[in-house]
């Protein structure tokens, strides 16, 4: 199966935080929660994450705030606002920092995992930096690799997704008879070589 797209959740809430997270998770995706911009932004500085969903009104550094040094540092990285107390300036503000989505509260899950969808499709097809030419140099810590994108990725991690148990059964039934086949073969060579 192909890796879940991980989301860092910032709200200084523990209850919408945990409300997201269980959404999130749910629907496959792996969560990871802050409790204030400083904590977020150590953790995006530690690991690769494919969205941010950050409270507006934080004690502290604001959403706003978080967002914006999101966008400087990474700028293909998708961030959600989530809030409130949301008003026309700070959608504006927003806006210009180039945030993915604006939700108001409350929540549903609904629009969660819609706003979630959005701004994994959202994020850019390339890298800033040098792209990643194979799996191994995707996975190096250096390198930020976009998620799957579109209906075609989706469709492809559905696919494997129902097709792994069958694989992994495969290899169950079929690992004991190329064992034998292998012990029958150097069996053959012995009884050949003591022959000669």
């Amino acid at each position: 199966m192909t890796t879940q797209a991980r989301v860092l959740v910032v709200d200084d809430d523990p209850v919408v935080a945990r409300s997201i997270d269980r959404v999130l998770t749910g629907k496959g995706y792996a969560v990871i929660t802050a409790s204030d911009g400083p904590e977020a932004l150590d953790k995006l500085a530690k690991e690769k994450y494919d969205a941010v969903f950050t409270d507006i009104r934080m004690p502290g550094m604001d959403g706003l705030e978080v967002a914006a040094r999101i966008k400087a540092s990474q700028p293909w990285l998708p961030v959600v606002i989530v809030t409130g107390y949301g008003s026309a300036a700070s959608e504006a503000r927003a806006r210009e920092i180039g945030v993915a989505g604006f939700l108001h509260k409350p929540l549903s899950p609904e629009m969660i995992e819609g706003s979630a969808q959005r701004a994994l499709l959202s994020a850019e097809p390339t890298l800033p930096a040098t792209p990643a030419a194979s799996f191994l140099e995707a996975a190096a810590p250096a390198e930020q690799v976009p998620p799957a994108q579109g209906a075609a990725g989706t469709a492809k991690n559905l696919a494997l997704f129902f097709a792994a148990p069958f694989i992994g059964l495969a290899y169950a039934v079929a690992f004991p008879f190329v064992g034998l086949a292998l012990l029958v073969r150097h069996g053959y060579r012995a009884l050949k070589q003591r022959a000669k």
